[in-house]
């Protein structure tokens, strides 16, 4: 059966009323017992055995130091239980609104993309808070097709900048830098939308034509305002954690400690997260992650693509990168690299 036969090329949202969240969940931690190498992860809905999770008092206390990244004393959070609620926690914290957190990385405060919060946050990983600094509006000329950007999401719909790829358009305005929160493209307020949106405006801008991009970048300390980042990756994006268990975020589904990820899924989902951005321009590694569930146990690549539909309808991949995916997971079942 040709791929893709029968495809419903529209699902039921990825999450139900809710803004550019590839993170997001409720807080459930079954199995405490053994953290050592364990993954806790955020979902929201009934536990993988169809039970609601257990009330608040019983659930164990996950306590985070966090800090603003430009610099503050250090403050203790706990009690979230999405992406949303991180950042309430956060402004509860140091006394600013949770709008004002564009981002979080772990373990540093400066704006490395590598060790940017997504899917998993390690229990013994030190959040650092970026929040809203400069505003800026650039008139840009898309001479080219593309324009050499990689845009993810904060898990609270604001899109921001990813990757910036050398010698590219936007290379060569060197006031656009990583980091970057895309607040409008032509005077499109563009606050909630998904990262996927983000890209797809981006790519469908015209050629040959000026626009203009309102972006506001994160606030700096002193000794981080320097020559931008370059954006590069890690060998492995997606391993958060310290080994000694990681809190993972999750589109559906409770909190859970799970074992850490089999070096086949790791490797599955870094070349899915290749693929994201050579398709779709963005890197997402949680929705990486997902892909790579939905399909290491399914037969046959219309099997992963009716699995795709139900979850993840909302984003409408096409056959092409369907079996792509397909591929990659495919290739790092065996070892092939």
């Amino acid at each position: 059966m040709p791929l893709g036969l029968g495809r419903r090329k529209k699902a039921s949202p990825l999450v139900e009323n809710e803004e550019a969240e590839p993170i997001r969940a409720g807080l459930n931690v079954p199995g405490m017992d053994g953290l050592d190498g364990g993954v806790v992860g955020l979902g929201e809905g009934a536990t993988s055995e169809g039970l609601p999770p257990p009330p608040s008092s019983m659930r164990p206390r996950l306590i985070f130091h966090t800090q603003l990244a430009h610099g503050s004393p250090t403050g203790r959070i706990e009690g979230f239980s999405n992406v949303r609620e991180l950042y309430a926690k956060i402004g509860e914290a140091f006394g600013i609104p949770p709008s004002e957190v564009m981002f979080c990385t772990l373990n540093t405060h400066k704006v490395d993309m590598d060790k940017l919060l997504g899917g998993q946050i390690g229990l013994e990983d030190f959040i650092f808070a970026h929040i809203k600094g400069q505003k800026k509006e650039i008139e840009v000329f898309k001479g080219e097709d593309a324009l050499g950007l990689t845009i993810t999401d904060n898990g609270a719909g604001y899109a921001f900048i990813k990757r910036i790829r050398e010698g590219s358009i936007i290379h060569q305005i060197q006031v656009i830098n990583v980091g970057d929160m895309i607040e409008s493209i032509n005077g499109h307020r563009l606050i909630g939308c998904r990262h996927y949106e983000v890209a797809k405006m981006l790519k469908e801008l015209p050629k040959g034509k000026d626009f203009t991009i309102k972006l506001v970048e994160p606030l700096k300390a002193f000794d981080m305002i320097s020559q931008r980042s370059g954006g590069s990756r890690s060998a492995s994006g997606v391993q958060l954690g310290t080994g000694r268990g990681t809190l993972r975020l999750r589109s559906k589904g409770p909190a859970t400690v799970e074992e850490l990820p089999s070096a086949f899924e790791e490797k599955a989902i870094e070349k899915v997260d290749d693929l994201l951005e050579s398709y779709m321009g963005i890197r997402d590694s949680e929705l990486a992650a997902t892909m790579v569930e939905l399909g290491k146990d399914k037969k046959n690549p219309d099997e992963f693509a009716e699995a795709l539909d139900e979850t993840l309808g909302d984003f409408a991949f096409p056959d092409e990168f369907v079996f792509d995916v397909w591929g990659a997971i495919g290739d790092a079942k065996v070892g092939r690299v």
